[in-house]
């Protein structure tokens, strides 16, 4: 009847299972703790700004496709047990260039879109021990499936165990690591877990070499046929991930199914990256709000791809649409302005993050293919991400002139979810249709086109009555509209669209800060020049936060507003310094709208240190912001000047010429201030430039952080050790928030206390002297822990 081959009989043991999947998790771990590693190396170089951690993660995103990419030509081309032998030689070439790390004297060009330079020095600097690492998932997978063993019929999970040990790496780093462990240090651990690795992979390459060829029992009926058939297991629940088919009996690849595969790959990737974006731009760019959305998203991966289901693919998809409209509410609204609600604003966004990457990702583990597609699948996945962030952190930047990427990569995952009839756990009579397909695809279109409509007129009549912004405006216009694009969540094409007409009506409404004349984007962020709601003031908004103001009324618009007010800390230290030779000189780090330059006096010669040169423009477009201007012209013919430098701030600081009489430290990115800015290393600059008494101003407010105390123990740091007086200027009234005065907090730095003196003096008590508390650390670009200043309350 029929004749064929044996199969070698199956190896059994957790032993191998087990030994491949400390590989992974060793492997995965290296590949993520240097993800925050290295970017935090570059950060003195760029500001700080969030776009450092989006054009890494571009670059790391690419670096795994690489490795993807060569798994899967190596495996097509050579085999198991040749690629194996040649995979060995590979790992090996790291060790070549090792140890990996920033040269420091990289810095990047002057007034250049930095992106091809951060791209070339990660490529230098990690590129090859980075895809050498990220070869390991899909390889170590196709190797276990390889030996035999039981297990290997199946190997996706230990693509749980590769993300676990990515999630702890991530989650370890910024708890543990960065708190404890200079740069240095951290880089020698992480060479050392290298070497470890190549240990591993050696292990696992004897695995493969001892295993018996695979040999697939080939049936040739001579009369009968038989088709094959799918037995059901009964005690399999409906939610729980099904095993791939065996490869034996594998399906053909559909170009359908591999572009799903990628949408839903790039769509997660996208709004990870966006959201990071989010918390940076608002908080601090630092390795602790770097990891937190990588982490989710990457736990999605884990839950999803586990042999058992925590959370069932079929709930995540019928409630994902809540999940959805709690962000796309948020960002319509801006709610970022109290303190209280930071960390509710930050749970409700990364809430939103991991329920949608558990759907879309949880779609992945349910159609993923046979092991014979495995390093395929994965190549596709690896594209999915690349295309993602690369959309995220380098086109959306360039091609649109505010924050489309986040609320675009919301849509997105909203068309993708799969609509009812997909879900995997599925009634035992199918649903009953009641209109045509035709009729329901034409309502997909109309019904969200008529949710954009009336939206839009709900938020011209609450203009047109005066609503003010704030949350009270923002349920009248968009909560109806949002309640009925909820009843859509049946239709995923019908939601998907409707969430996106909605986003398109908002642009109709001013929001808080009011509507925009003049926006405008940049690797730094998006830059608004806005008018309040009374029309009397002209603000400029980076991300979401006021840098700048100045009134309208020509007889009072040389007057400095918000935190340079004439009454808060900045301004009762200039009239203080009145007259004093140590004002013929000053540095001001941050140009912000110029505002600083109405101190300005003749003969004497002020200058900007500006590192984003739209901020630049924007200052100096006397059609927008005139401070810039009119101090030039009072200060015409006196010997005064005001100048302005484009470049980081430690950088071009250190290569200007003389010394200052005053430094002004006033570097902002929406609300988040650019820490390395406030290192030991940062401090030793400005006093290399600081004339003998000089003073250093920093403004430190900041909704988030309390960096007061940080100060404190930098000054008392240093050597010869510094006086720092702090004032906490946060009680205005309303009558002085009427006049443009804001809330702010400023500490000042003196080796001279006499040059404090007649401040203290004239105060009445509003500055103190500090003095850091117990234990307190001193940050360094090595080293800062940010859990001590995070403001909990």
């Amino acid at each position: 009847m029929f004749s064929g081959r044996r199969q070698n009989p199956p190896v059994k043991g957790e032993k191998l299972p087990v030994f491949f999947a400390v590989t992974l998790f060793i492997s995965s771990a290296l590949l993520f703790m240097v993800q925050p590693m290295v970017a935090k190396m570059l950060l003195p170089s760029l500001g700080g700004t969030p776009g450092v951690w989006n054009t890494c993660m571009v670059f790391f995103q690419a670096g795994l496709l690489a490795g993807y990419a060569y798994a899967h030509a190596g495996l097509l081309w050579l085999g198991l047990r040749k690629q194996s032998a040649v995979h060995l030689g590979f790992v090996l070439l790291p060790l070549l260039v090792l140890p990996n790390g920033i040269a420091a004297d990289a810095e990047p060009p002057e007034g250049v879109y930095p992106v091809l330079w951060l791209l070339r020095v990660l490529l230098v600097s990690v590129g090859l021990p980075y895809v050498v690492v990220a070869t390991c998932g899909p390889l170590l997978q196709k190797w276990f499936a390889g030996t035999g063993h039981t297990a290997g019929k199946d190997p996706y999970f230990l693509y749980a165990s590769s993300n676990l040990g990515s999630m702890l790496a991530l989650i370890l780093y910024p708890v543990v690591i960065e708190p404890n462990f200079a740069l240095a240090t951290q880089r020698s651990l992480w060479i050392g877990g290298f070497y470890v690795l190549v240990a591993l992979i050696l292990g696992c390459a004897v695995c493969v070499w001892r295993a018996r060829p695979a040999s697939v029992v080939v049936l040739r009926f001579s009369s009968l046929s038989i088709p094959p058939t799918e037995k059901k297991n009964p005690s399999q629940k409906p939610h729980e991930v099904r095993s791939a088919p065996a490869s034996s009996a594998a399906p053909a690849l559909t170009w359908v199914r591999r572009l799903r595969w990628l949408g839903l790959a790039a769509t997660p990737s996208s709004l990870m990256l966006s959201v990071t974006t989010y918390l940076t731009a608002d908080i601090a760019s630092i390795p602790l709000l770097w990891v937190m959305p990588i982490s989710l998203y990457l736990l999605t991966f884990t839950l999803v791809f586990a042999r058992r289901t925590l959370l069932p693919h079929a709930f995540m998809v019928r409630w994902m649409p809540l999940a959805v409209l709690i962000p796309v509410l948020i960002i319509i609204s801006e709610a970022t302005e109290t303190r209280g609600s930071a960390l509710l604003l930050i749970a409700l966004h990364l809430l939103g993050l991991f329920w949608i990457c558990m759907v879309c990702h949880g779609e992945l583990a349910h159609t993923r293919p046979a092991a014979k597609h495995l390093t395929e699948f994965y190549l596709w996945l690896a594209v999915g991400g690349v295309l993602g962030s690369l959309f995220t952190a380098l086109v959306a930047p360039v091609v649109f002139n505010t924050v489309v990427e986040y609320p675009l990569a919301l849509v997105l995952a909203c068309l993708l979810k799969p609509g009812e009839d997909e879900l995997v756990q599925k009634k035992s009579n199918p649903p009953v249709h009641h209109r045509s397909p035709r009729t329901a695809a034409r309502l997909d279109m109309l019904l969200p086109a008529m949710i954009g409509l009336f939206t839009a007129v709900l938020v011209l009549a609450g203009q047109a009555l005066d609503l003010p912004a704030g949350p009270i405006s923002v349920a009248v216009m968009f909560a109806v509209p949002a309640v009925m694009c909820y009843t859509f969540m049946r239709r995923p094409v019908r939601f998907g669209l409707g969430i996106g007409a909605i986003l398109l009506a908002s642009t109709l409404y001013a929001g808080v800060h009011g509507r925009a004349e003049y926006q405008v984007r940049s690797f730094f962020g998006v830059h608004r020049v806005t008018r309040d709601a009374t029309g009397n003031y002209r603000r400029l908004i980076h991300g979401n936060t006021v840098h700048g103001q100045q009134s309208l009324n020509p007889e009072q618009r040389e007057e400095p507003l918000t935190y340079y007010h004439r009454k808060g800390p900045i301004g009762q230290l200039l009239q203080a310094l009145d007259g004093d030779p140590r004002l013929r000189r000053v540095a001001i780090v941050g140009l912000g709208a110029g505002t600083l330059a109405s101190y300005a006096q003749p003969r004497q010669y002020w200058t900007y240190f500006e590192i984003d040169p739209v901020v630049v423009q924007i200052a100096e477009d006397s059609s927008k912001f005139t401070y810039l201007h009119d101090a030039r012209r009072r200060l015409l013919g006196s010997g005064g000047k005001i100048d302005v430098v484009v470049g980081d701030a430690r950088l071009t600081l250190r290569k200007s010429d003389g010394t200052f009489g005053l430094i002004i430290i006033d570097a902002f990115t929406s609300d988040a201030i650019p820490l390395h800015l406030l290192t030991r290393e940062a401090l030793q600059i400005y006093r290399s430039k600081l004339t003998a008494g000089g003073i250093i101003a920093l403004n430190i407010s900041n909704r988030h952080l309390d960096l007061k105390h940080a100060m404190a123990r930098l000054a008392e740091d240093a050597r010869p050790p510094m006086v720092c007086l702090v004032q906490e200027d946060t009680e205005v009234t309303s009558e002085e928030r009427a006049g443009g005065k804001s809330p702010s907090v400023w500490a000042l730095l003196s080796t001279d206390r006499a040059a404090l003196g007649k401040l203290l003096d004239t105060s009445r008590g509003r500055w103190i002297e500090l003095s850091p508390p117990p234990g307190a650390s001193v940050w360094t670009d090595d080293f800062s822990n940010v859990f001590e200043v995070i403001r909990w309350r």
